[in-house]
């Protein structure tokens, strides 16, 4: 029998195959439920909200927790945990009013004790969280993280159950917006000191947000159901959302289009004519509030110390061709970090050379080099780390082929997102190739990346002192147009260091089924699952 079984294996598989090709392989949702299915460009490295980094986790993380605040449909702060607030007259003191009733996945109530540990917990130096900095604005923040003092002393209070305080080191309008970032949510600390690190695994997950997690299987998808005890669940439409890892952006495209998956949040952006063309109710496309830009990791590569080589480099990016020709889909040549749109932000600054013919940047970049004693004779060699994403591939080689025009010999590694960035963080690079989505909407949500105490995501470790006053001056300015005035001279300053390689003005993208109701484009292209549904079709 066995024999035979073998060699029926082929016709069968055919059969199974032709009876097959027009229906999309979607995981079979119950009936009369409301199933999701998403096609995230990477596989998140972890689900904490103090340890993730990724824009990717941020997606998911999002669907599992609330914060103070949380996104409504277009992106904008919304009461989350907290219904009420209010702030003392010279914006220091902060006072949320929890949500009664919420509760954990588990039954367990949300009170403000659990925001206290969380804040506590982004700042513990054994968690090592990337994105600690970001709490440096509570009143005592900088010193936890730093290990010079206890937890305890932090300006965050649990004034009762359900009224939670902090105190801030200097007045921050954007406060509203920061309670929307996982390094503010709360975590349930009886979860979380009985399992430790494996917290956050399927089965030991708890959360407070729309969805709680039930499987995770690694290099496939996430699922999460929706969670009844969210305070919101009567009007959540989604029953299940499956996160499936879909880093190969056309095959990505392609199982939208079969309806193997109702959306993905990127595509392939020079692809763009023909999509619109064969699925043009699906392309989302929306200016976004971010930026694509080079590191220079000065701490571990000698040349990247010398202005004259960091300049040289970035004059040599040919940013017009890479936006027009190569990317296509609304791409901005970037010659700052904040992109426009930012709020509470004046403009006006920029590389100096911007205007400059690029054939004679091209010039200027070799005499440069030159003068920093790279010739072609002793050339200047150096490495280009990236993500495996296509897109990221196509940009590098083009920056590969402009540094090649002006002699520097130039290779190119590719590594899995979560890897690309550990690198990153740890110095493993010498030239990184990313790009920085805002975490709120202000220009400090950029510029406090390149501020010396920032850690990890200061990829480049640039070191200023005058930089770093300037962020400190805006900090204590009350008025916001001469706040946004100091921050510009901040990025002028850091532009002329040339401290990052700014390149491109990015769009935010996604291919979404017509039949997904509740889609909003925003620039910060987080988009909640708590408000989407789905209508009827395929």
């Amino acid at each position: 029998m066995r024999r035979y079984l073998i060699a029926l294996v082929p016709a069968l598989s055919a059969l199974m195959l032709a009876g097959c090709q027009d229906k999309p392989h979607r995981p079979a949702c119950p009936a009369g439920a409301q199933c999701f299915e998403f096609g995230l460009d990477a596989e998140p490295a972890t689900l904490d909200p103090h340890r993730a980094n990724l824009v990717e986790e941020a997606w998911v993380i999002g669907d599992l927790m609330e914060g103070l605040t949380t996104e409504a449909a277009d992106g904008s702060p919304i009461a989350g945990g907290a219904t009420a607030w209010e702030t003392s007259p010279d914006g220091l003191v902060w006072t949320f009013h929890l949500r009664h009733g919420a509760r954990w996945s588990d039954g367990t109530p949300v009170t403000a004790d659990d925001y206290v540990y969380g804040l506590q917990r982004v700042l513990d130096p054994k968690i090592a969280s990337i994105y600690a900095y970001l709490v440096y604005v509570i009143k005592g923040g900088a010193a936890v993280s730093e290990g010079r003092a206890p937890a305890s002393s932090l300006g965050a209070r649990a004034l009762d159950p359900y009224t939670l305080q902090l105190t801030l080191e200097h007045p921050a309008p954007y406060l509203l917006e920061l309670t929307k970032h996982q390094s503010f949510y709360p975590v349930p600390r009886h979860v979380v000191e009985r399992y430790g690190d494996n917290w956050v695994a399927p089965g030991h997950y708890v959360s407070n947000g729309p969805f709680k997690l039930v499987s995770w299987r690694l290099g496939d998808h996430i699922e999460i159901t929706k969670n009844p005890q969210f305070h919101d669940a009567a009007h959540v439409c989604l029953d299940r959302v499956d996160y499936f890892q879909t880093p190969d952006a056309i095959s990505g495209e392609r199982r939208v289009q079969s309806g193997e998956l109702d959306a993905t949040n990127t595509f392939q952006s020079n692809r763009i004519d023909r999509l619109k063309t064969v699925m043009p109710r699906y392309v989302h496309t929306h200016t976004a509030l971010a930026t694509s830009y080079l590191s220079l990791n000065t701490r571990g590569v000698k040349p990247f110390q010398d202005l004259r080589v960091r300049r040289a480099l970035s004059e040599a990016v040919d940013r017009e061709f890479m936006t027009a020709k190569l990317m296509r889909a609304g791409q901005q040549p970037a010659y700052a970090f904040v992109p426009p749109g930012t709020a509470n932000y004046p403009f006006g600054v920029g590389l100096r050379w911007a205007a400059e013919p690029f054939a004679q940047r091209q010039i200027e970049a070799r005499a440069l080099l030159a003068q920093a004693g790279f010739t072609a004779a002793h050339p200047l060699k150096i490495e280009i780390k990236t993500t495996t994403n296509s897109e990221s591939l196509l940009l590098t080689e083009a920056i590969q082929a402009d540094w090649r025009a002006v002699g520097v010999e130039v290779s190119i590694v590719q590594n899995d997102g979560p890897v690309a960035f550990a690198a990153y963080a740890d110095r493993d690079y010498q030239v990184g190739y990313m790009a920085w989505y805002a975490d709120f909407n202000d220009p400090l949500t950029f510029l406090g990346l390149l501020k010396s105490d920032t850690g990890a995501q200061n990829y480049g470790d640039y070191k200023n002192p005058a930089y770093d006053a300037l962020l400190a001056a805006a900090d204590k300015e009350p008025d916001a147009a001469r706040r946004g005035q100091i921050l510009a001279r901040a990025e002028q300053t850091m532009l002329d260091d040339a401290a990052m390689i700014p390149v491109a003005y990015t769009v935010t993208r996604a291919l979404v089924n017509p039949r997904v109701s509740g889609w909003v484009d925003n620039p910060e292209n987080f988009h909640r699952s708590r408000w989407l549904c789905m209508g009827p079709g395929r």
